[in-house]
């Protein structure tokens, strides 16, 4: 749909009188039309998804919103709608995280005066929410067995850290902790009795590798994906790129049969190691890293796992540092790190680099603990 200027400003002046006369369909008419000619700014977004708040129509208004943030991702009131649109479509985790990264790009600048009352609900939802989400674990744990007065110390300890009754130091998990946990960036290898097995399966993992690559690289995906559900407050370069890209075969606890299939000595090979097997674990992946590209740091979701590399195309230029530990992979030799401090990576080579990921339970956890951390990310029993 073409538009002149002329022509688009004045049906946004038309729109935004429409609105303020109460005149919603018109209005949303109008910035509709706008929008269609693919040159609307963030404002316009914004105009249209007033216009049809004000209409009552949640999928209009939260399509305009995901254009409006994918366009600028820290405006504070497109987060706020964003949050409300979540609240009712009844997606409580989703409207929390938004509520509460409002209220963190609220910290870090001047707030207009009409959004502090936005802000102040903003505050009673996260608080209404978290209060929530404390009950309905507290009552899956109990339907899985595990009451307050069965639970081991360092188990509770984590609850009282996930309510915000406890802060976490040292280790920056970005959503689960669980507490008294030794700080250690890189483990040795020589504790782990099943790492040679995996070490001596390196030929056959990388002959399997090696074959699918010649094929080429399109059954590998951005590791990075931006999710409209969720928000996004950083501009990390890597996001939907396939500078850094992942093959899976088991994402998050769901196996791939297909690519188990294309890799059956690498899947044989990681039934030694004690995988987590849990709803959001094991994850098992080739990560492959373009020449030239850069991975900023950042920290992992949760520290009851460790991450295990092993390196099977490595050019020179590549670096891996953990907290204050740098490395080089050598292909063959398993590293064992702890994701949730910091750490980064490159390949400064023109080549690419491809290494074999896959987690493991933190060897300083015991059976009961295992069984309860499995039971929190399982959530409520099934009837």
């Amino acid at each position: 749909m073409q538009l002149t200027n002329q022509e688009a400003e004045r049906l946004i002046r038309d729109g935004i009188e429409a609105l303020r006369q109460g005149r919603a369909t018109d209005a949303k008419e109008r910035f509709g039309r706008v929008t269609q000619t693919g040159r609307a700014n963030g404002q316009i977004w914004l105009l249209l998804a007033t216009a049809c708040r004000a209409q009552n129509d949640l999928a209009g208004e939260e399509a305009a919103l995901d254009h409006l943030l994918a366009q600028d991702p820290r405006l504070l009131r497109g987060h706020i709608m964003k949050a409300d649109c979540r609240a009712r479509a009844g997606d409580e985790r989703a409207a929390l995280s938004f509520y509460e990264s409002a209220l963190l790009i609220a910290a870090g600048q001047q707030v207009p005066s009409d959004l502090v009352p936005e802000l102040r609900r903003a505050e009673q939802w996260v608080t209404q929410l978290k209060a929530r989400a404390e009950e309905q674990r507290e009552s899956a744990l109990i339907s899985h067995g595990i009451p307050p007065e069965g639970r081991s110390p360092r188990f509770q300890k984590s609850l009282d850290i996930i309510s915000g009754q406890k802060r976490i130091f040292v280790q920056e998990p970005t959503g689960y902790y669980f507490p008294e946990l030794p700080q250690i960036q890189f483990y040795d290898r020589a504790n782990f009795d099943w790492v040679p097995a995996i070490d001596g399966a390196t030929d056959a993992i990388r002959d399997e590798l090696k074959r699918h690559l010649a094929e080429g690289t399109e059954s590998f995906r951005p590791y990075l994906r931006h999710d409209s559900s969720r928000p996004r407050l950083d501009e990390n370069e890597l996001l939907d790129s396939r500078e850094w890209s992942a093959l899976f075969l088991c994402e998050n606890g769901q196996p791939f049969e297909g690519e188990i299939a294309r890799f059956p000595r690498t899947w044989e090979a990681l039934q030694e190691a004690p995988l987590p097997r849990i709803s959001n674990s094991p994850t098992i992946m080739f990560s492959l890293l373009r020449g030239g590209a850069r991975i900023a740091p950042h920290t992992g979701t949760h520290n009851a796992r460790l991450i295990c590399h092993l390196p099977l195309i490595v050019p020179p230029g590549c670096g891996f540092r953990v907290g204050s530990d740098v490395r080089e992979w050598e292909e063959g030799k398993l590293l064992i790190f702890d994701d949730t401090i910091e750490h980064e990576a490159w390949n400064d080579s023109s080549e690419d680099r491809v290494v074999l990921i896959f987690d493991i339970w933190r060897p300083e956890l015991s059976e009961q603990e295992r069984r309860e951390v499995s039971a929190f990310f399982r959530g409520p029993a099934l009837d």
